[in-house]
């Protein structure tokens, strides 16, 4: 998959691509249908597939204070659009000068002439250009002004309810992983590097891979079974492990991080990619009496993990 993060190309391999527009965070099952759909319109016209989002979410800039939200990282999300198969992923730089152009110009500028998108599909209730003025109905009138097609999509629905970003938000705060895995169509993951931590838990006999969760949105505080993909490097694979996610009450934490226990693993991850899969929410986070007390709890935890995970071991997580 080849990444293009601007507004503009003059790459012939870039250009005239089928593309889903959006936000795509959490690459939900609404989202994989729109791709589904660009696909479909990439193979009867032989144009490449593409996805067409934007860096930073649009409402990090409009609301900057507002409390972390994404499902995932730009990371995350190009690693799922591989995993689909997207051949061009266009990360178009969001700012307040983007946030400005008119329906009409985002339209002309952005789509025709500077990525020259040759059919986009968008999710019925699609709103673009300044002041969200543009609808999806809209975008399709344009596209018969400027000369590319556009397929709008009704909005999917999973559980009884239409499937969204928002729904899959209350599900992981709520400590559902599983009902949030329905929405999207794969495990909620977190990915990114593995940071040095305090290495409290190597002294206790259970190392783990500490991660930010800078910025997205933050599943209940607690104990997870979890699998572990190592995204490259030597120890490349997949993995069972139990994670934390929360701020360490024993230890006087305030800052919300995940720590990682990988099962039956022995290496070293520092500065490694992973990606890690809230399969089955186990337990609250909790402040023990002492460190023993800890120490068994993180033995059970572990077993209950092994436990959960045992029937997932040979399954692949869905695109």
């Amino acid at each position: 998959m080849r990444t293009l993060r601007a507004l503009a190309t003059e790459d012939p391999a870039l250009r005239g691509a089928a593309v889903a527009l959006g936000n795509f965070d959490g690459v939900h099952l609404g989202h994989r249908a729109l791709v589904e759909r660009a696909r479909e319109v990439a193979r009867r016209e032989g144009r490449p597939l593409g996805v067409v989002t934007f860096e930073p979410h649009p409402r990090q800039v409009f609301a900057p204070e507002a409390p972390p939200f994404r499902l995932m990282n730009a990371e995350a999300r190009a690693n799922r659009m591989a995993r689909l198969g997207v051949d061009i992923l266009y990360e178009v730089p969001f700012d307040a000068g983007l946030a400005a152009l008119s329906p009409e110009d985002f339209a002309r500028e952005g789509l025709v002439r500077g990525l020259g998108v040759g059919h986009v599909a968008v999710g019925a209730d699609f709103r673009f250009g300044r002041g969200r003025a543009g609808t999806a109905q809209g975008l399709s009138e344009l596209g018969r002004d400027l000369g590319f097609g556009v397929t709008v999509i009704d909005l999917v629905a999973a559980g009884g309810g239409a499937v969204s970003s928002t729904a899959i938000r209350t599900a992981l705060s709520d400590g559902r992983p599983e009902d949030a895995a329905r929405m999207l169509g794969h495990w909620h993951r977190i990915e990114g590097p593995v940071l040095h931590g305090d290495k409290r838990g190597r002294l206790l006999g259970f190392p783990t891979a500490n991660m930010s969760l800078e910025g997205l949105h933050l599943p209940r505080f607690g104990v997870y079974a979890v699998k572990v993909d190592m995204l490259g490097g030597p120890h490349r694979g997949s993995h069972a492990g139990a994670a934390s996610i929360g701020v360490r009450p024993m230890f006087g934490g305030t800052v919300p991080n995940l720590e990682t226990h990988v099962l039956d693993f022995d290496g070293d991850l520092y500065g490694a990619h992973l990606s890690v899969a809230l399969v089955q929410y186990l337990r609250p986070e909790m402040r023990f009496d002492g460190v023993a007390a800890l120490v068994t709890q993180m033995h059970e935890d572990c077993a209950r993990a092994r436990g959960a995970l045992a029937g997932l071991q040979a399954a692949v997580d869905a695109p």
